[in-house]
This record gives structure tokens, sequence and C-alpha cells, in this order.
């Protein structure tokens, strides 16, 4: 689109997301305007996203950790307090510019976009990447967002559709599993209880059943030494860290106040 027209239409579009329960309205609209080749489409997609289609699936993208990743409607959109999991992961393996060791063995788990596989990825460097989700809809998206680090989709629950050739040989296991409470599930934002797989967002009764599936096979898979990481909440970190300890792992918590982000990380013994 030219300038003159996104600044023409400009003002209509901050006062419509306004009106709409954008709380980052002018953020949103220069977004939309950036990213729309005609004045058609533009009013398409304004129209997505006041109708409350999350932003990223209107864009078809979200920003995590510098990269962009793409999404599609019915895949779950990554958190910015997510980043915190990636970061903590990816501190876990150590791995300088000269390491001529073989690559990293990394699994994410309940990968959805493959978001949190990416950007441990694009940190560290050399790995080698699986990723496994239930939903085909996140595996066909996950499949596109990891082709560039030569990362392996696998559609199933957890470890089941993992290669055994890796089992015993993980150096870090990192999941975004869902950890909302079902009885939470309805107080959410709209644009995630409603455009979001339910999959990927209820944890069950206390919102760690998967938490608790992932930590009691955990063992099996990890090599010595390695490593699971685990995003949940600050509340629920005790009942998470008494998982990990008995699946075996010796458990501790990190924690970013400002991003509101909580992971709790096992490490398997020699």
């Amino acid at each position: 689109m030219s300038t003159s027209t996104s600044a023409g239409r400009y003002p209509d579009i901050v006062s419509r997301l306004r009106a709409a329960g954008c709380v980052f309205a002018e953020d949103e609209a220069r977004l939309l305007v950036s990213s729309a080749r005609t004045p058609d489409e533009l009013a398409a997609m304004v129209a997505r996203r006041v109708d409350g289609l999350p932003l990223e699936h209107v864009l078809g993208w979200a920003e995590f950790l510098g990269l962009r990743i793409a999404v599609e409607p019915g895949v779950f959109v990554p958190r910015r307090r997510t980043e915190f999991l990636v970061r903590e992961a990816a501190a876990l393996l150590h791995r300088s510019a000269d390491d001529t060791s073989p690559p990293a063995v990394v699994v994410d788990l309940c990968c959805g976009s493959g978001a949190v596989g990416a950007g441990v990825a694009a940190i560290v460097g050399r790995v080698e990447l699986h990723a496994v989700d239930i939903d085909p809809v996140a595996v066909r998206c996950a499949r596109g967002n990891l082709t560039a680090y030569g990362g392996q989709v696998y559609q199933g629950d957890l470890y089941q559709p993992l290669p055994v050739g890796i089992r015993g040989r993980v150096d870090l296991l990192v999941v975004n599993a869902p950890y909302v409470p079902t009885g939470a599930v309805r107080l959410l934002p709209p644009e995630a209880r409603v455009h979001e797989p339910s999959v990927a967002l209820d944890g069950g009764p206390d919102g760690l059943d998967v938490q608790r599936r992932v930590a009691a096979e955990s063992r099996h898979w990890l090599a010595p030494g390695g490593h699971l990481v685990v995003e949940t909440s600050e509340r629920q970190a005790p009942t998470a860290v008494a998982a990990f300890a008995r699946g075996g792992l010796v458990p501790r918590v990190a924690h970013a106040e400002e991003l509101g982000a909580t992971a709790v990380i096992g490490t398997k013994g020699p």
C-alpha cells in the first residue's frame, strides 16, 4: 500500500480497534497497515481483528525472540512470557561457537507452532531438533517453522511418536504444555478461549495433568545429565516440583518477575 493511503486510513483503524477493546490499538494498526498489500486486504484484516480473531492469526505470524513465527487459525499463539522458558532451556546446553561435539538432542513436546524449538535452535545453533504435537494443524504449522533448523515434527501423544533411536539420548526436553485448570479456561480472554484449541489450554483439574505425564516418563528419554524444562505458573510450581522429583529428576524453579514467567527445571542424574 502507498504511504498516503495508509496514513489516510490510520486514525479510523485505531478508533475501530480501540472500540473493539484492543489495548494496543496504535501498535496493532501499524502492523496491519504495514502487512496489507491493498486497501481491500487491509479492510478485511481490520474486520477480522475487530471480530475478535487474534492479531497474530490475522497477520499470519507472531514475533517471538526476534523471530517471525508463522501461525494459522486454530494454532496456539506463542506468548512473550515463554521467551523466558526458551532462554532458560538454551542456557543449559552450554555450547560454544567452536564446539565440535555432536549436536545436542533437543525435543520440543506440545510444540504448537514450533516457536519454542525454533527459539532454542536459534540461540544454541547446532541441535538435533525433534518436535511433537497431538494436533495435526499445529504439526503442519510447526513443520513450516522448523524446516530452517532441520527439525523433525511428529504427530502424536507426547513421547509416543518419537524415534526410539533418541531414547536415553535427549539432552534437553523443553515443554510448554497446557497448564490452565479446566475450571479457569472459561475465564480466559475470548482470543484464547474461542480461537485457540482447548487441547493447548486445558491442563486438567489443577492444570498439571500433562506436566505430570511428561515428568513421569522423562527419565527414560533423557541422557544422563539431561534436563527437562517446563513452563508453569508460580502458584503451580511447588506441585510441578513434586512431580519432577517423583519422576527421578532433581528440580529447581526459575522465575522472571517482569514477564510473570515461571519455569521448572529438572536434571537427570549421571
